[in-house]
């Protein structure tokens, strides 16, 4: 029976694998290891790589002072800029003229 090994152990174990660019069978077979047990500990390796959940707070964008128009033919212009009324009017006749 094989003892019980320590995370430090389990995860050295890991490390060695992945430098040594042999195959799992191959490393297992060179370091008299069970296959399982280095399946066991890369699995525990990864389970704790993976992200945590973390808490956020949303907050609402503020105001830009800029629009946002979809015109006739689906297109969409969005812009943060401000226009005079009659620029705007040519923005969207050079658009929709495209």
């Amino acid at each position: 029976m094989e003892k019980k090994r320590s995370s430090e152990d389990g995860l050295r174990i890991v490390d060695d694998f992945e430098r040594s660019g042999l195959k799992r069978r191959q490393f297992c077979e060179r370091n008299n290891l069970p296959l399982t047990t280095l399946d066991y500990w890369r699995w525990k390796k990864a389970k704790a790589a993976k992200p945590r959940l973390l808490e956020v707070a949303v907050e609402e964008p503020e105001p830009s002072g800029g629009f946002s128009l979809t015109l006739a033919n689906g297109r969409r212009i969005e812009s943060p800029w401000k226009f005079q009324e009659a620029e705007l009017a040519r923005v969207i006749r050079i658009v929709e003229s495209a």
